[in-house]
């Protein structure tokens, strides 16, 4: 193994999943302005994840629509739009 390669700065820092609320304490590098009290009482770096294994499907078993950027929507109109072409183009036929 190289040395001197991998990052000495690891800390105890807690992720929350924005969607399911829940969240974890581990060790990581991630850089974060934000803080949080944890059920310790200690105050830990805190990250915000837009999805995890607590709120992903294949690890939930149930489905859940997580769109925070209004990609659906976007893909919906996309292709509903090229299907009025398509049948605007056989009609000229």
């Amino acid at each position: 193994m190289k040395k001197d390669i991998h990052p000495e700065s690891y800390r105890p820092v807690v992720f929350r999943d924005a969607t399911a609320g829940e969240a974890f304490l581990t060790r990581s590098t991630v850089p974060t302005e934000k803080t949080i009290e944890w059920e310790d009482g200690n105050e830990y770096p805190l990250y915000e994840l837009a999805i995890s294994a607590f709120s992903h499907p294949f690890y939930t078993g149930s489905e859940r629509l997580v769109d925070t950027e209004g990609r659906i929507d976007k893909f919906k109109k996309k292709y509903a739009m090229a299907a009025q072409n398509r049948g605007a183009k056989k009609k000229k036929k």
